[in-house]
Order: structure tokens, then sequence, then C-alpha cells
């Protein structure tokens, strides 16, 4: 299969998983150890005892079931099927063990470069940020540039650096996205806290709680009680919401949403979910 990718035709379907075209990256590449997310601890570079033959998962309908609940809470962002098809030509892992480890050190870059293009792609959908558009579509065309590199190529990027530039982009963007909502907010002479950046919210009790146009750009919010929130307009970029309560809550317009941030996160069909997310088929088994 050919699966290049132009960088006029980038939207976010390109940045989706699409594990019918990835060698089982994920199950070999990355390391995980025994924990309420993993039932057993596994080495970077040996494959899962899960992994079939065919790179496909054997317990797939049961992950969460027997212990595997951090896969189901996992995503490659597309980043395995380009490392998969593109930079190492269709030729798995198990057909040439001489690049094997490179593919294996190959795959977290790409990863890593494939969240950024998402979050650059998601900004260049918003309205509100068209004044830097010509700025943050010259960042997308460079990270593109840079997932197409040799496999030696990728393994010295500077990948701290440029994801400093992005983040610099999407810090604005979100600025410019909760603006209306920060203004609307101080014309009412209402009086709450908006910055949460990086805010400590382990098991916090914000049920019901008005949080438009909040800023939760690397909060802690795992296990907090959000139900019946209003996260409209709000910044959720790198949130930790693991077992956080979205029952009821609202998250229309959030910006930076991740699926993997709302799978590893408790919701029921009330939850109000971005167009561009999918409710997870565990949440209509939250009691």
């Amino acid at each position: 299969m050919s699966n290049q990718f132009k960088k006029s035709d980038y939207n976010l379907k390109h940045l989706r998983a699409d594990c019918e075209n990835c060698f089982g990256l994920c199950c070999v590449a990355l390391n995980f150890g025994a924990s309420a997310d993993f039932a057993m601890d596994k080495e970077a570079g040996k494959p899962c005892p899960n992994l079939q033959l065919d790179f496909r998962c054997g317990i797939h309908k049961s992950l969460r079931q027997q212990g595997f609940k951090g896969c189901t809470v996992f995503d490659c962002f597309g980043a395995g099927q380009k490392v998969s098809q593109v930079t190492f030509g269709e030729v798995d892992w198990s057909e040439a063990p001489e690049t094997a480890k490179k593919m294996f050190d190959v795959f977290p870059i790409m990863n890593q470069l494939h969240e950024m293009l998402w979050y650059l792609t998601e900004a260049l959908t918003l309205k509100a940020s068209s004044p830097i558009h010509t700025e943050l579509n010259f960042v997308l065309d460079e990270t593109v540039r840079l997932t197409e590199l040799s496999p030696d190529s990728l393994m010295e990027l500077d990948v701290p650096s440029h994801r400093a530039e992005v983040n610099a982009l999407l810090l604005r963007t979100s600025q410019l996205v909760r603006a209306k909502s920060l203004l609307e907010l101080k014309s009412s002479k209402k009086s709450r806290q908006t910055d949460r950046r990086g805010a400590d919210l382990l098991g916090a009790k914000l049920r019901g709680a008005d949080l438009r146009g909040s800023d939760f750009r690397g909060a802690y919010l795992i296990a907090a009680d959000l139900r019946d929130a209003d996260l409209r307009v709000t910044d959720l970029i790198g949130a930790d919401l693991r077992d956080a309560d979205l029952r009821g809550a609202n998250l229309t317009d959030s910006i930076f949403l991740t699926q993997a941030q709302i799978n590893s996160a408790k919701g029921d069909m009330d939850t109000k979910l971005p167009p561009t997310l999918i409710r997870p088929d565990h949440w209509v088994k939250v009691g």
C-alpha cells in the first residue's frame, strides 16, 4: 500500500491510527510496566505476547478485562502506519531483523511529530486562529517535511526544539480561541480562576462547575469529578484525564483534546464531545 502524504491534503483523517497498515509497532517498540494499566512488564523492542503473527492483538476485544487498559488509551496519531508503510517501505521488522531496532527507535520520534501535526491541523480549523494561519501553515509544512526524513535523519532530530516552536503557536491559538469567553467573563464581573496550567486537580470536586474558557494545559485531572461541568472553549492540551468523571459534561468546542484523553476518562451518553472525537465503547458501561 502506498501511504504517501501530501501537505496540501493533510487533515485529521491522516492522523488516525490505521492498525491494518502497521506492523504492530506500539505492541513491540514501547515498554510498559506491571500496573493498574498493564498486567505485566514488557521491555522495549520485545513483542507483547498478545501480538499475533499477522500483527493483530489476540485479546483486542477484552483488553480492559484482562488488565491492559493502558493499550486502549494509547494513540500513535497515525505514526505507526507512516513508519511501517513509508519510512521503512512496507518491510516489517520480522522480515528485516537487521533494521528492527532502528524501526523501533524511529517510532516514538514519529509519534511525537504526528501528535504535533494533530494539534497544528486542529489549530488551522479554528476560525479564531486566522490571524496566525500563515505561521501555522509554515510550521505544519515543516513538520510534515520532518516526518518524511530517512530513519537516520529522524533519529538525529532535535525534537524538543521543534516542539517548543510548535507549542508557542499552539499557545497563541489557545489565547485567540479563549479570548471571547474571557472577555465575557470579565464583562459579567464574575470572579473565577481560568489559568489552571499544570494545576494539581487530582480528585478535584468540580461537579457542575462553569469552567468555560479555562486553560488546563498539562493539568492533573486524574479522577476529578467533572460531572455536568461546562468545559466549552477550554484548552485541554496535555491534561491528564485518567479516570476523570465526565458524565454529563459539555466539552463542545474544547480545543486540543485527543481521543486518548477521552478513552482514559469516564463518561456517558450525555457527555458532549467535539465532533472529531468518538465516544468510547466502555463509557456505556459506566455506572
